[in-house]
């Protein structure tokens, strides 16, 4: 195979990044799934660094891992259920345990635990519910001999860099058709180069020629991944972010209930990410039967109804860059707002008193010409002034109801300019 130079491969990815990428910038939302020998021991997915556990003391937990069949269908249920478009699996954590029949590392679910290959499942769950497919796939390995020798040794960096390749060739090469490859921690060495990420990237997108890559490999690739927090990035950007904050891995649902997101904090998140031309990657950590921790279903259960009635303000093209260098994305203090070319969507975060049922917006500078709530498709009356505000009549909240939305629609396309009246020296 003869190999590009970086700037020939960016260009090379960049020139069909569009195609590839389109569904990904329609999707919005994912579903991370931690799982993995740590689900067992339910303290964290790093526990076998933190705690300082011997390998062969932390192998006899493989024989304990035991998840139920169908769990992955119910997994991708779940996701399908609270309005997810795709999903990323741990393949193989950091822990170095692969949970499929890999030749490559015979340390796996087939060999050890429950003999079975949840790869497999779950591909086959993913294509069931119309979701697209992602591996997660772990650079550093805390298992194999020469995952920690291979920053100072170079023999060891050639046997582990080929393990890491044939790895991930296992699994481009046996499920069909995967759309992304998502690195994690190229630890312990701090360079494309000594990753030999370059060529084995280019390698690897020969056997998946639409799969999109993030940029925890040393290089950009396709999008990148703020991990924790929601960061807005001046590229395709996707944030990961735990159930509670805590751990990635399964821990004890009753303890971590009071940590775990409600609906309209995932909401909220939601509104954060889409508003400014991200995705939510929302990760649950199986129990060690492979369950989802019942913390999770009830949140993500809720947010899929909220999508069903309110998706439009959501999915898809968005137009975020409305504000193109603002910090403030928008609203009136207690709303978030996404963009198309000739609408707003208003997410009202905060309802305001029983007592009043009007609201204001300023800074529209485009004649609205129609206002509805978005669920009931319900025509809300509305002014709009000469001081470029947009006044809402008749806002009712009904009992139980979280976040409505407010869809207002522009004879021409929207220009909107929040603090025009009162300018703040840092907009």
């Amino acid at each position: 195979m003869e190999y590009m130079k970086r700037k020939d491969y960016e260009k090379m990815i960049a020139d069909s990044r569009d195609e590839r990428m389109n569904w990904w910038r329609q999707a919005r939302f994912g579903m991370f799934v931690h799982y993995g020998l740590y689900s067992v021991i339910g303290r964290h997915e790093w526990v076998m660094s933190m705690e300082g556990i011997d390998k062969e003391d932390y192998e006899k937990y493989a024989d304990r891992f035991l998840p139920e069949e169908g769990c992955c269908e119910k997994w991708a249920k779940l996701a399908k259920d609270a309005g997810m478009k795709y999903m990323v699996l741990t393949t193989r954590h950091h822990e170095g345990f692969s949970l499929w029949d890999s030749k490559v590392n015979p340390y796996n679910s087939v060999n050890y635990g429950c003999h079975r290959d949840i790869v497999k499942e779950f591909v086959e769950a993913c294509r069931k519910y119309d979701l697209k497919i992602g591996f997660y796939s772990s650079v550093m390995d805390w298992h194999h001999p020469d995952g920690e020798k291979c920053e100072y040794d170079n023999d060891a960096r050639r046997r582990f860099l080929d393990y890491i390749e044939a790895l991930n060739t296992e699994l481009l090469t046996n499920y069909g058709k995967i759309d992304i490859l998502w690195y994690d921690v190229s630890q312990p060495m701090e360079s494309w180069e000594a990753w030999d990420a370059l060529a084995r990237n280019q390698r690897l997108r020969a056997l998946q020629p639409h799969i999109i890559i993030n940029d925890r490999s040393r290089l950009p690739e396709d999008f990148g991944t703020p991990e924790g927090k929601i960061r807005v990035m001046d590229r395709d950007w996707e944030a990961c972010m735990t159930f509670n904050d805590i751990s990635w891995g399964y821990l004890d649902e009753e303890q971590v209930l009071p940590y775990a997101y409600t609906a309209e904090r995932i909401l909220r998140m939601l509104n954060t990410c889409a508003c400014n031309g991200g995705n939510l990657l929302l990760n649950v950590g199986p129990r060690p039967d492979g369950n989802i921790p019942k913390d999770a279903i009830a949140p993500l259960e809720k947010v899929g109804e909220w999508l069903r009635d309110n998706g439009e303000a959501f999915y898809g093209e968005l137009h975020p860059n409305v504000l193109s260098g603002s910090w403030f994305r928008g609203g009136n203090g207690i709303s978030g707002i996404t963009y198309g070319k000739d609408l707003m969507c208003v997410y009202l975060w905060n309802w305001i008193s029983p007592k009043q049922e009007e609201m204001y917006f300023s800074g529209v500078f485009s004649k609205p010409v129609r206002v509805t709530k978005l669920s009931t498709g319900e025509e809300i009356p509305f002014e709009y002034k000469d001081d470029h505000r947009i006044l809402l009549k008749n806002i009712r909240r009904k009992e139980g109801e979280i976040v409505p939305v407010y869809k207002i629609e522009f004879e021409t396309p929207l220009v909107y300019k929040p603090f025009h009246k009162y300018p703040q020296i840092w907009y």
